[in-house]
C-alpha cells in the first residue's frame, strides 16, 4: 500500500479520489460517538490537517476512539472527495494501527494558551498552530534569502564566531575564556587580566557581527553575504531584543549608498513575495489570529516605492508634528520608536532615513563631505520600525584610522581591516538585516521570543 504525506494528499487529492491510501501522523484532535468518530491527523508536512473517519467496523475501534491527542497512528483507507464540506476530502479508514500513545498529562491540550506559557514548553510549542505557521515561514524566508543572493551572484561567506575584532563595541560582546573562573584570574603588571596563557593568548569575544570579516571577502569576490547566529550581551528585556539571533550581512564592492538602498528594497520585497507565494495557509492563519490586515500590509509593501530622506529631514518633520513626544526629536540623536512609527505613517509606507550624525554611528561608516554626517541608512517599515541598517563603508585609510582614534579604539587589533584600504581600496557598502525582526514583521508576532525556536534573553537560557 502506497504511503502519502499530508502535503502530497492536499496537492493530488482529486487524482486519488476513491483510491486506497496509507498515512502516518499525530492525532491533533479526536471526536467520537458510540459507532463512529473523526480524527484530525497531521504529519508536519502541511499546515492543514486531514480528517480520518473511523467506525465500529474497525476491529480496534474502541481502543482508537480512546486515544489522547498527539498519539501516533498509521491509517489506511479510501480517499473520498468532500468539496462541499469544510475540508476538500477525507479518509474513510479501513484499518488503524496504533503506533504510540501520548500520556494523558500532555501539556499542549486543544485550548488557547498564552504565549508566556508556551515559552515554558519550548520543546513542545512547535506543535501549536501559531508556531507551526511561524516556524514554517521562518524556514521559507531563510531559503528565500539564500535564493535571492545566490541568483544575484553573491558568494556565501562563513565568517568566524570567535573573534578579537571589535565591530560594534566590546561592551556588548560576550567574552570568551578557557580560564577557570572559580580561581583568581592572573593579572598583568598593570592590574589587567592576563590572557597570555589563555587558549588564544589574547582577549577574545563571541562575534557581534560578521561585517569586518565579510568586507575582506567582498574585496576578493565583489559581492558576498553572511547568514548566521549573532550574539550580544546587552541586558535588554524588550520585545525586540535577544542575546542570540540570526543576521544577514551582505557586503558589496563598487557600491555606493544609493545603490545599497536599491539592493535593500529589492531584497526585502523578494523575501516577502516568496513567503506570500509559498506560505499562503500560514499567512492566512497569521492574518486571522495574530495581526488583522497582515496580508494587506505585506501586499502593500510589494507595491510601495520606498521613500528616501536625510536624518535632518526626518527630524524637521518630527519637530513640526502637532503632537507631544515622550522623547523630543534631536538633530544629534537617534530616532525613538515613536519617531519611527510617525515617519512611516507620515509617508504611508517604508522609509529610508540616511546621512546620520557621525557621533552616533560606527567608526567604519563613510564620512560625508560635510564632515558632520556619515553615509549610513536605516530602513523603517510600518508597524515594526527599523528593520535594516547599513552604510557605505569608509574606504580612505587615513579617515578610517582617525575615526578609530576618535572612538578610543586600539587600531592594532584590526590592522588587517585597515589593510583593506591600503591594498586595493574601493567604494563599497553593506547592510545588516536582523532575521528575527524580519520574521516579526512578516508574521505580525510582537515578541522576538516567539519567532526563535529557543530564545536566549536575560535570565533565560532554558532548554
Amino acid at each position: 500500500m502506497e504511503k502519502f504525506s499530508v502535503k502530497e494528499l492536499y496537492q493530488d487529492y482529486l487524482k486519488l479520489e476513491n483510491k486506497e491510501i496509507t498515512i502516518e501522523g499525530w492525532i491533533k484532535n479526536l471526536r467520537d460517538s458510540k459507532t463512529f468518530g473523526f480524527i484530525e491527523l497531521n504529519d508536519g508536512t502541511f499546515f492543514k490537517n486531514i480528517q480520518i473517519v473511523i467506525s465500529d467496523k474497525l476491529n480496534n475501534f474502541k481502543e482508537v476512539a480512546k486515544l489522547s491527542i498527539y498519539s501516533t497512528i498509521k491509517a489506511t483507507g479510501t480517499l473520498v472527495v468532500t468539496e462541499n464540506a469544510k475540508q476538500p476530502f477525507e479518509i474513510q479508514a479501513t484499518n488503524v494501527e496504533i503506533l504510540s500513545e501520548c500520556d494523558r498529562d500532555y501539556p499542549l491540550q486543544n485550548k488557547r494558551h498564552t504565549m508566556e506559557y508556551l515559552r515554558t514548553i519550548a520543546h513542545l510549542r512547535p506543535r501549536a498552530n501559531t508556531f507551526q505557521a511561524v516556524f514554517r515561514i521562518r524556514s521559507v524566508a531563510a531559503f528565500a534569502i539564500h535564493e535571492y543572493f545566490q541568483k544575484n551572484g553573491y558568494v556565501y561567506a562563513h565568517t568566524p564566531i570567535i573573534t578579537c575584532a571589535d565591530c560594534e563595541g566590546s561592551a556588548e560582546m560576550f567574552k570568551l575564556t578557557t580560564m577557570d573562573l572559580k580561581k583568581e584570574l592572573p593579572k598583568t603588571k598593570d592590574g589587567e587580566t592576563d590572557f597570555s596563557n589563555d587558549l588564544f593568548g589574547k582577549e577574545t569575544y563571541i562575534t557581534g557581527s560578521g561585517q569586518l570579516h565579510g568586507e575582506t571577502f567582498a574585496s576578493a569576490f565583489g559581492k558576498i553575504y553572511t547568514f548566521g547566529p549573532t550574539l550580544r550581551s546587552e541586558n535588554s528585556n524588550t520585545k525586540t531584543h535577544a542575546n542570540e539571533f540570526w543576521m544577514i550581512e551582505p557586503e558589496i564592492s563598487f557600491c555606493d549608498l544609493d545603490e545599497l538602498m536599491d539592493i535593500e528594497e529589492d531584497c526585502l520585497k523578494f523575501i516577502v513575495k516568496r513567503v506570500l507565494e509559498q506560505c499562503s495557509e500560514e499567512i492566512e492563519f497569521c492574518d486571522k489570529f495574530i495581526e488583522k490586515g497582515l496580508k494587506e500590509k505585506l501586499a502593500k509593501l510589494l507595491d510601495s516605492e520606498f521613500v528616501r530622506i536625510d536624518h535632518k529631514e526626518a527630524i524637521d518633520i518630527l519637530k513640526k508634528a502637532d503632537r507631544k513626544w515622550e522623547f523630543e526629536p534631536d538633530y544629534e540623536e537617534d530616532l525613538a520608536k515613536e519617531h519611527e512609527k510617525y515617519i512611516t505613517e507620515y509617508f504611508n509606507g517604508p522609509v529610508f532615513v540616511k546621512n546620520w550624525p557621525k557621533d552616533i554611528k560606527s567608526y567604519y561608516m563613510k564620512l560625508n563631505e560635510d564632515g558632520k554626517t556619515v553615509a549610513a541608512v536605516d530602513l523603517e517599515v510600518p508597524g515594526s520600525g527599523e528593520i535594516m541598517g547599513g552604510s557605505q563603508r569608509e574606504d580612505d585609510y587615513d579617515k578610517l584610522l582617525e575615526r578609530i582614534k576618535e572612538k578610543n579604539m586600539d587600531a592594532s587589533q584590526i590592522q588587517w581591516y585597515l589593510d583593506l584600504r591600503r591594498f586595493g581600496s574601493n567604494v563599497h557598502s553593506g547592510f545588516g538585516l536582523g532575521f528575527e525582526r524580519l520574521l516579526m514583521y512578516i508574521t505580525g508576532i510582537e515578541n522576538i521570543r516567539d519567532v526563535i525556536p529557543f530564545p536566549r534573553t536575560p535570565k533565560n537560557c532554558d532548554f
